[in-house]
């Protein structure tokens, strides 16, 4: 995938980014700025020893392809500085957490809430995946738990995840051990995902709008430019 070839690598360090959902493997990939656990190894391989920037702009997706993916990024040796371009959504949001240093501009977002599924069958299935999703939520509470800013209680935090709760760069560092970057040009999210949110903020909304359009544009003028060629071709 081109996507994960190695960006501005150098003898010490190299950058990673997280630009699109998390998703369990390639057959999920939709667009190439999706990650999955084997790419992220892949690229951990390629990179041993080295220091990571590693960026993101994600509205989350898999949760234990999210946690795969945590759990190799803490293993990883070398410093992690962890930079939120846009968003940091949901299983995201725990990735995030596996930076030695995480920075989040002040008009960047990081969102939390209870894992959620898609499910067929009986009643017996429905609550065995009622417990999953609980065992599975108290996974993600324990990451958050492990970077609390001194004086937070974990059940002020296990309250905003039933929540589903937004949090600007300003309102994270409430919260968790993250530095408030500067206010950075807006990075927008553009994904179903946030139709999927209950409490999307209407800038993050507005953004991912008009990133939509600006793209549109783009297309637009690329066509323009294709057909001004084609004429002076005949």
């Amino acid at each position: 995938m081109d996507w994960m070839k190695v960006k501005n690598q150098s003898d010490n360090s190299a950058d990673l980014y997280f630009y699109g959902d998390i998703v369990s493997d390639w057959y999920g990939a939709w667009d190439d700025s999706d990650q999955y656990p084997e790419n992220i190894r892949n690229f951990l391989d390629g990179v041993k020893g080295k220091d990571l920037n590693i960026y993101i702009n994600s509205g989350g997706g898999s949760v234990f392809a999210g946690i795969a993916i945590y759990n190799m990024l803490k293993r990883h040796q070398g410093h992690k500085r962890v930079i939120v371009d846009g968003l940091s959504a949901s299983i995201a949001s725990v990735i995030m957490l596996a930076g030695d240093e995480v920075v989040v501009p002040s008009n960047a977002f990081v969102m939390i809430h209870k894992p959620w599924n898609g499910m067929m069958g009986n009643s017996n299935d429905f609550r065995k995946m009622a417990d999953d999703l609980d065992a599975i939520e108290e996974g993600i509470i324990n990451v958050y738990a492990e970077n609390l800013k001194d004086g937070v209680d974990i059940e002020t935090v296990r309250q905003m995840v039933q929540d589903e709760t937004w949090l600007n760069g300003k309102e994270a560092a409430n919260y968790f051990n993250i530095t408030v970057g500067e206010e950075n040009k807006a990075v927008a999210y553009v994904s179903d995902k946030l139709n999927e949110f209950k409490n999307t903020p209407q800038s993050v909304l507005e953004q991912e709008k008009e990133a939509e359009k600006q793209e549109e544009d783009r297309l637009i003028q690329n066509k323009i430019k294709a057909l001004e060629l084609e004429l002076e071709l005949i």
